[in-house]
Order: structure tokens, then C-alpha cells, then sequence
């Protein structure tokens, strides 16, 4: 049962940090919770009469009313938004009833909420668009469709609702419907294309088994295609045939698209070409290049071209690196990470001058490029001089700021989705002063992840040692001597998997200070030796950080780089191997930005900067990114890989 999961999350939380017992209430609390999860209204109403003046009584009567909204009066949910206007669970209701008045066509009263609506919700928006269609209905079909139909996943029910309404009045065109279809069999959401594909005439349809192939065995369709394809659902068939093709095997896409090329327009021609080589290009693939010189570079996206740089960067084509930047659009342009490239590449052609204002531009930022920025400079580790420290009053007032007190009360009793959005909304609108006050007041409570979250957003006044914690030092300052590893690279990757929450857990099931995986940690368990082991201790202080450590010590050794073993701690070992080249050495920031999944790619970039910091801060010692990343060996050079190693 949640309630009892809860009540043993609550349990080993105050036995781990030894800060908290639990309140008498506490009890109440959880089963109010519990009870408005289940929507059992009877139960949640006896638990909440135990509990008057409580911190979190705005919580409690949000979770009443929110059982029952359905069923609710306009003049009562007027009355809890105006007793807790400036809430995050006034603004919580608010979206949920604008949805319900949504549904029931309330459209004075949704009027009157929307305007004070200050969240995004895309279903919320659908029923604007349901607003407005009887009174503008070309401007409202016009805002609808910038607004929702590119969406790259099945449209929540109002949206279902506002596409079918247009689709009858015939404002939904079979180009809309195919470059819908197009952007859904790109990211694999079939059912989603379907639906989209209910859009269009009988005549216009495509065959449904047909259809089946081209997401199932893509390669077997355009193999099968007929000599003309006059048809355009025919021709949309083999759209859609490469597309998935160039997902799984870009080169056999290429080899088919030699075939097929001349039996579509030229359009389909180019934009095919453009996806074939984006995914060459995040699969490493030596002809991606190739690929893009065969698309139409007026019709590339910005996804491809950052990757047409990528592809370019590993293979040391500066002038095409030079060129895709300076193809992007203006405010992709001045990111951090293509601002640093551009400057590499005006270097490589000797531009010395033009080069070093470039890094000038991003070499006060303390992330992963004005790192490495301030490196070309000559400049040292930019920390502050002077750290900001709040005073007592000022983490005083944090303390008695009701809104930060319910964030620490719901993160304490295990509702820590909740307590994470209570403290940003509280957070929202803090200055320097008050962010570094509420991130000491969450250090003193142990919950170092939001009194990270507070430090890290500081624009000038900082504190690197809040930004940079180090609890439980004692212990990682002794696996990382017995294994043999970097302290600082050991909490700058412990800072970016847990934020030392000791009780954290992931949706794919890794948890504690190290987020180890269940199988991981019982290789690794098995391997050194570790005795009586039992999964239920992972989140144990001592245990975590010996299995963490033993693993990363395992995949260093393995692959023989700490970018390397940071990329497989996050995406596992053989992918992180399988990203090198094969034939020639890498500079370690192209390595690390050519990954092909965001997540990673960010992961290690956070890592590597993380114990930079790290080591200036615990250690006293300046370390060079740059030194840090080095250089990656070839693929051709590494050793075999083990096997059984997760």
C-alpha cells in the first residue's frame, strides 16, 4: 500500500539523518494523503480533523477539495483560490478546475480563471482554442494548429476533442496530416500517427498493412515499392518506410534511398536526405557528411544542423563547423556550447583575435564551456573572491517562510514531488539575498538537493561551497582513496546523480547517493565480496557508496578514461566505448559533445565541471578542465570488454 511504502520512507529518513522524529501527526498527514490518493473522501475527512493549524493545512484542504472537484461550486473553489491566492496549491487547483470547466463548457467562469492562470498546460490552452473557435474560428484553427499538431506524442483529450471539431470543418489539410504522421514515425509514436492518419478522406488513406510494415519492417516495404508511385499515400508509405529505416541502420537507408529517390518529388528527396543524415550523424557514421551535402540545407532543422556540426567537429572539419553554426539561428548561436565552437573554429583558421571574443562572451559562466572558454583565456577557475554568507536573520526569515517550511515538511514525509514544486514556486521570485538564505536554511535540514537548487540560481552574489556540498566527505573520502579514484570526479558525479539525497530512487529503479541499479549492485556485490548484502540495504550510506565506487573503479579500469567511465556510469560501458573513434584519437570535449543522447552528452559535461569545482573547493587544488577531459584513445586501441560488466 502507498501509505505503508510512505510510512517506511519517513521511517528511514529520520533514522538516516537523525534530525527528525516523527511528529505525532505525522501519522494523520500520511493517511489524509493516502486517503485522498485513493479517493476515499470518508477516510481523508477523519484523518483531517486531527489536524487543524497544521503547516501543511493548505496541502490538506487542496487534497479535499481536489477529491470532489468535479462536483464542486463555483462559489467554493472561488473561496479556496482567494484564502490561498499566491499558493502553489491555489495555482495547482486552478489549472485542474480550468479543466474542468473546459469540459462542461463554463466559459465565462473558464474566462474569468484563465486570465489569472499563470502555469502552462497544453490541454488548457485546447480549451481556449474550443473557446474561441465559435466566436474566430480562422483564428482560433490557425493558433490551434501552431499550438498543438506538432506535438510529438498522442494530444491530451481536449486537444482530441478541438482536432476533431476541426478536421469536420475541413480545416485540417492532408499536408497537416502527413507532416504530423511524418514527425510521429520519427520518434516512434505510431498509434499516435494513426490517429492522426483518422484524419484524413477514405480515398486518401493509406492501406493499413502497408502502413504496419512501414513502422515494422521498413527495409521489406521499399524493396517491395511498386515502379510509380503515383499515389501520394503510396508515396508517403515510403516517407515513412526510410524514416524508420535511417532510425535503425542509416546507411542501409542510404543505399535505399539511391533506389527510390527518383520515384519522389524532390522535396521528399530532400528533407529524407536531411534525416538520413541526422541519424548518421549521431550514429557516428563516416559517410554523414556525405549525407548532408545530398539535403537541402535551406530545409534543415536545428536539431540536424547542430549535428552536422558534430559530425563535422569529430572528424576536425572546422570550415563546416564554421559554416553549420553560423546557419543557426540567432539565439542558438549565442548557447554557450556553439559559441565555444565557433571560437575553436575561427582559431583553427587563425582568426587568434575574432576567436578570443568569442570566449570572451562566455568565460565568466561556471558551466562546462565558460570553463573551458576561460581556459583558452588563461584565465583560472572563476570563483568568486568573496562567497556570500547569509546571516542569521536571514536564514531565520527562510526558516519562518511558511511556503519553504510546507516544501521541508513534504520532502520529511516522503511526498518529495510535492515538497520539489512547493519550494520552486516559493523560490520563484527570490534575489541572490534570500536564495542563498533559503539554501542554508535547506542544508541545515539535510536536504542538499534544494539548497542546491537555490545556490545554483544566484546571479551575483555566491556561495560555491552551498552550490558544492560535500555530507558524508568522511565516507567518500575513504572508498575514493581505496579504489583509487579522484575525490572531487567521485562527488562532482554523486552531485549530479543524487544531489546527496540518500534516500533517492529513480523511475528505472537506481537509487541512494550513487543511484546504483538493482542488477549492478549485485554484480558488483558479488564481485568484491560484500557479505550479507540484501537489496533492501542499497540506500545505506556505507553500503551505496561501496557499491558506487566499486563500480566506477570496475568501468575506469575497463575503459581506461574517467570521461569514459562517467559517459558508462550514466549509459552503461559498452555504449560509452562504442562512441570513440574507431581509427583516430579524440579531443575529450568532442567526445563528450558528440554523444548521441542529450542526457548523457549533459550528464558528463556536468560531471567533468562539477569536480573542477570540487577540487578547487575541498582540495585547494586548480584542476584544468581541459586536462581533465584529455584525450580519447582510439576505438581500435581498447582492450576486450567484460562481458558480464553492467
Amino acid at each position: 500500500m502507498k501509505l505503508k511504502r510512505l510510512r517506511s520512507v519517513v521511517a528511514a529518513a529520520c533514522l538516516l539523518c537523525g534530525a527528525h522524529a516523527l511528529a505525532a501527526n505525522d501519522e494523520a498527514v500520511l493517511g489524509a494523503y493516502d486517503a485522498y490518493n485513493a479517493g476515499d473522501p470518508v477516510r481523508f475527512a477523519q484523518y483531517a480533523s486531527q489536524l487543524e493549524d497544521h503547516p501543511l493545512a493548505p496541502w490538506l484542504a487542496y487534497w479535499g477539495l481536489a477529491m470532489r472537484l468535479e462536483d464542486a461550486t463555483v462559489e467554493e473553489v472561488r473561496g479556496f483560490l482567494e484564502r490561498y491566492r499566491g499558493m502553489l496549491v491555489a495555482e495547482q487547483l486552478r489549472g485542474e478546475w480550468l479543466k474542468v470547466l473546459g469540459k462542461r463548457g463554463e466559459w465565462t467562469e473558464f474566462d474569468r480563471e484563465r486570465a489569472r492562470y499563470a502555469g502552462y498546460d497544453l490541454e488548457i490552452d485546447c480549451y481556449g482554442w474550443l473557446r474561441k473557435l465559435d466566436e474566430a474560428p480562422a483564428a482560433a484553427a490557425a493558433e490551434a494548429m501552431r499550438g498543438m499538431w506538432d506535438e510529438p506524442r498522442e494530444l491530451p483529450e481536449a486537444c482530441g476533442r478541438l482536432a476533431d471539431r476541426l478536421g469536420t470543418a475541413g480545416r485540417i489539410s492532408t499536408d497537416d496530416v502527413w507532416r504530423r504522421v511524418r514527425e510521429l514515425f520519427q520518434v516512434g509514436q505510431i498509434t499516435a500517427a494513426k490517429t492522426a492518419l483518422g484524419y484524413l478522406s477514405r480515398r486518401d488513406s493509406p492501406d493499413e498493412r502497408l502502413l504496419a510494415e512501414a513502422a515494422r519492417h521498413p527495409k521489406r516495404l521499399l524493396e517491395r515499392l511498386p515502379r510509380k508511385l503515383e499515389k501520394r499515400a503510396t508515396r508517403e508509405l515510403a516517407v515513412l518506410a526510410v524514416l524508420r529505416y535511417a532510425r535503425a541502420d542509416p546507411a542501409g537507408a542510404a543505399q535505399a534511398m539511391d533506389k527510390v529517390a527518383a520515384r519522389l518529388p524532390q522535396a521528399d528527396v530532400d528533407y529524407l536526405w536531411g534525416r538520413i543524415a541526422y541519424e548518421g550523424a549521431a550514429e557516428h557514421q563516416p559517410d554523414a557528411l556525405a549525407w548532408y551535402e545530398r539535403a537541402d540545407e535551406a530545409a534543415l532543422e536545428d536539431y540536424q544542423i547542430a549535428w552536422q556540426a558534430r559530425a563535422a567537429l569529430r572528424v576536425g572539419r572546422w570550415d563546416v563547423v564554421e559554416d553549420a553554426i553560423g546557419r543557426m539561428p540567432a539565439g542558438m548561436q549565442r548557447e554557450a556550447t556553439w559559441t565555444y565552437w565557433y571560437g575553436r573554429a575561427l582559431a583553427a583558421r587563425g582568426e587568434a583575435t575574432r576567436s578570443r571574443d568569442y570566449y570572451l562572451r562566455i568565460a565568466g559562466q561556471t558551466d562546462f564551456y565558460g570553463l573551458l572558454a576561460a581556459e583558452e583565456l588563461g584565465y583560472p577557475t572563476p570563483l568568486p573572491a568573496n562567497a556570500h554568507v547569509a546571516s542569521e536573520g536571514e536564514v531565520a526569515a527562510a526558516a519562518a517562510n511558511p511556503g519553504l517550511e510546507r516544501a521541508l515538511e513534504l520532502i520529511r514525509l516522503g511526498m518529495r514531488t510535492e515538497g520539489v514544486r512547493e519550494w520552486q514556486f516559493e523560490t520563484r521570485g527570490f534575489d541572490d539575498a534570500q536564495l542563498l538564505a533559503a539554501a542554508e536554511y535547506a542544508r541545515r535540514a539535510e536536504v542538499y538537493d534544494r539548497s542546491i537548487q537555490a545556490a545554483d540560481r544566484t546571479v551575483r552574489q555566491h556561495n560555491f561551497a552551498l552550490r558544492y556540498p560535500a555530507p558524508f566527505r568522511d565516507v567518500f573520502a575513504e572508498y575514493a582513496k581505496t579504489y583509487g579514484l579522484d575525490e572531487a570526479w567521485v562527488l562532482g558525479l554523486v552531485r549530479q546523480e543524487s544531489r546527496f539525497i540518500t534516500e533517492a530512487r529513480s523511475e528505472a529503479g537506481a537509487a541512494g547517493l550513487m543511484q546504483v541499479m538493482p542488477r549492478t549492485a549485485r554484480y558488483v556485490a558479488r564481485k568484491i565480496g560484500l557479505r550479507g548484502y540484501r537489496g533492501t540495504s542499497v540506500t545505506e550510506v556505507q553500503t551505496n557508496v561501496t557499491l558506487g565506487t566499486s563500480y566506477l573503479r570496475m568501468v575506469l579500469d575497463q575503459l581506461g578514461h574517467p570521461v569514459l567511465a562517467s559517459a558508462a556510469y550514466n549509459a552503461g560501458p559498452s555504449r560509452a566505448r562504442r562512441w570513440r573513434d574507431e581509427s583516430r584519437p579524440l579531443e575529450g570535449a568532442i567526445y563528450v559533445e558528440t554523444i548521441p543522447f542529450r542526457e548523457t552528452r549533459d550528464y558528463v559535461k556536468k560531471v567533468m565541471a562539477n569536480a573542477v569545482f570540487y577540487s578547487e573547493l575541498i582540495e585547494r587544488k586548480p584542476t584544468s578542465l581541459k586536462a581533465r577531459l584529455g584525450v580519447i584513445a582510439p576505438g581500435s586501441a581498447a582492450g576486450p570488454l567484460d562481458a558480464e560488466l553492467p
